[in-house]
């Protein structure tokens, strides 16, 4: 077939080969099998930020950090250098999530190399060495549904241990390969720490997991595996292989706020006891004296504006 234009720079390169078909057609990019180094591979060809039919892309990126303080201020501008530079970081938060799942255990398609807008990884195959189909394509029994969905969870709680929460994790980002489950798509992965929004995003795709798979197996809509899930990792208390049971309750203990205030006013009297270094004893004499001066001109104005008040009165009369 005819090479798509953004990978004939890499046939040029000799890193891919051939171009065997298309794969699949998604609101992020195009996949397609090719041959690359000798072997059957995968490339991802992201689409334009213009063709793209993904929204609230902020969400997800939120507490992503650039240290290029340029490309910072351009991408804030939103100017044609800074889209390139959100769109080039967009790629490689995708590639960064890929390597450090793997590392963590995570199965995930295996990254080698991001190259002009061109993702090539591991193609994830099923028993018979054909492309896998996504979890959507797939029927199970009751049994079958429940393996699988206790294999997620365990995927999405080392994820999380990992730092990460997918953000788009659902029937048509998994994959059913020979061994079991495959998670892709992930340049919306965002870290769970320093995203104001980890929880939400973690509760949805746990939430979706339920959803789907509470077709075959109806008592898996009841369970609340993400509350669970964030409340020990709230808490550090997450691990791999944390046990988990699906029950969660919020707890409804009120804080004890008179042992609360208690040791308030005992940390503000132990300051008080504490002795003061000339140069602090120096600045709170400073800020009295200022303080008590900002007071006087208010209680006692000054001649001139009293001059004007009886102006004003005169007038009036």
């Amino acid at each position: 077939m005819k090479p798509p234009d953004a990978i004939l720079p890499l046939i040029e390169s000799g890193l891919i080969t051939e171009v065997v078909r298309p794969l699949s057609s998604g609101k992020e990019a195009d996949v397609y099998v090719v041959r690359s180094e000798g072997e059957i591979r995968v490339a991802k060809v992201y689409r334009g930020a213009q063709d793209r039919s993904f929204r609230q892309r902020s969400a997800y990126s939120e507490g992503r950090t650039v240290r290029n303080s340029r490309q910072r201020r351009a991408m804030a501008r939103g100017s044609r250098y800074g889209r390139a530079q959100l769109e080039q970081e967009w790629q490689n938060a995708e590639v960064a999530a890929l390597a450090r799942l793997h590392a963590a255990g995570v199965r995930v398609p295996i990254p080698f190399y991001l190259s002009d807008d061109v993702l090539v990884m591991e193609l994830v195959v099923d028993a018979s060495g054909q492309p896998a189909p996504r979890l959507w394509d797939v029927r199970f029994t009751r049994d079958e549904a429940l393996q699988i969905h206790e294999y997620l969870i365990r995927q999405v709680v080392r994820m999380l241990c990992a730092g990460l929460v997918h953000g788009d994790l659902s029937e048509y980002n998994i994959l059913m390969s020979a061994d079991g489950p495959v998670i892709i798509d992930l340049p919306q992965a965002t870290d769970a720490a320093h995203n104001r929004n980890s929880e939400r995003i973690l509760l949805r795709d746990v939430r979706h997991l339920a959803q789907f798979l509470g077709r075959s197996a109806r008592q898996l809509r009841k369970t609340r595996y993400g509350p669970e899930i964030w409340a020990l990792y709230r808490e550090g208390k997450l691990h791999p292989e944390s046990p988990l049971t699906g029950r969660f309750r919020k707890s409804d203990r009120r804080a004890d706020l008179e042992s609360v205030l208690e040791a308030v006013e005992a940390a503000a009297r132990e300051a008080a006891d504490a002795p003061v270094s000339s140069y602090r004893a120096k600045k709170a004499r400073q800020f009295e004296e200022s303080r008590a001066a900002e007071q006087a001109a208010v209680e006692e104005p000054s001649t001139p504006t009293r001059r004007r008040k009886r102006r004003r009165r005169r007038r009036r009369s």
